[in-house]
């Protein structure tokens, strides 16, 4: 799961981060730069992909490894440092490419941050389901039966069943 979660997060950013980089001005990517860019998310998303993470930690990671991916785009050489003026002062950009790199770096991050919503909301739901599947069904206990008396009858003496007992309370004189 963590490898298809990866996969997924990897591809997207680098290919948001090429499309970004081109429609800021710059050139498109070598292919070896691409393919260390797929590494180096990679390694980011393996490293950030054992436990769900909100969408502020999504974002963040995600604007560095834009950045970290526009570094890697724009360094072919000698004309790296002409082109992108990055020798005069770090970071020098101009604001189409920061804006297109941010941009990417939302994107991506509002769309694997609903995803990551979905999928643990979806274990959860799958956990949930296998715990009662798995928890033993309880056979219930059977109840003891009232146990059964036998009474013997005896029957009344002949000279007992046509006597009256008149005895009660004494009349009001």
């Amino acid at each position: 799961m963590r490898l298809a979660r990866t996969a997924a997060f990897s591809a997207v950013c680098v290919a948001l981060a090429a499309l970004a980089h081109v429609l800021g001005g710059g050139g498109r990517p070598e292919p070896w730069a691409a393919g260390l860019g797929v590494a180096g998310v990679s390694a980011l998303g393996l490293a950030l992909c054992g436990r769900e993470r909100s969408a502020v930690t999504i974002n963040v990671a995600l604007a560095g490894a834009q950045l970290g991916l526009h570094e890697l785009f724009a360094g072919d050489g000698a004309a790296y440092v002409s082109v992108h003026a990055h020798g005069q002062g770090g970071l020098a950009v101009d604001a189409g490419m920061l804006l297109t790199h941010l941009t990417a770096s939302l994107i991506t991050g509002l769309w694997l941050a609903r995803g990551e919503a979905a999928l643990w909301s979806l274990l959860r739901l799958l956990g949930r389901r296998l715990l009662l599947l798995l928890r033993p069904v309880a056979v219930p206990a059977v109840r003891a039966c009232a146990p059964v008396v036998f009474a013997r009858v005896v029957p009344l003496q002949p000279g007992f069943r046509h006597c009256l007992a008149r005895r009660g309370p004494p009349l009001p004189a």
